[in-house]
């Protein structure tokens, strides 16, 4: 199996979500059942995990990730994109983040940790 894409979870998580598919079954096929997840020096279990998407999920109406750097060696994944979202309330916000994590022997992600902070859209363009 090739290895997961934090920009293509992103895309079907939350940017652009088939309404056919349950939210389960895309953690199931980029996010190993023992994931964790560390934002900010905060850690989730995969289900804590789940939650904080389908929260997310609920009030993004449109978004976008552009990847910037990415590299992959072995089970170790880093990556750093910028993501464009606009919200239910029509506020919007741009980040750039940085994920560094490893890969399952079967390709998802077993762990990721980010960080990031806002950024200018003007900035970005």
């Amino acid at each position: 199996m090739p290895h997961a894409r934090i920009s293509e979870a992103l895309r079907a998580l939350v940017f652009k979500p088939d309404p056919d598919e349950e939210l389960h079954q895309v953690l199931d096929r980029y996010y190993a059942p023992d994931y964790t997840h560390r934002s900010d020096g905060e850690t989730l279990s995969r289900e804590q995990f789940a939650d904080m998407v389908a929260r997310v999920r609920s009030q993004v109406t449109k978004g976008s990730v552009t990847v910037l750097d990415e590299l992959r060696d072995g089970f170790t994944y880093a990556e750093r994109h910028v993501f464009h979202i606009t919200l239910e309330n029509g506020s919007t916000q741009s980040r750039e983040i940085a994920i560094f994590g490893t890969f399952a022997e079967d390709g998802r992600f077993r762990n990721l940790s980010e960080t990031g902070f806002d950024v200018d859209v003007d900035a970005t363009r």
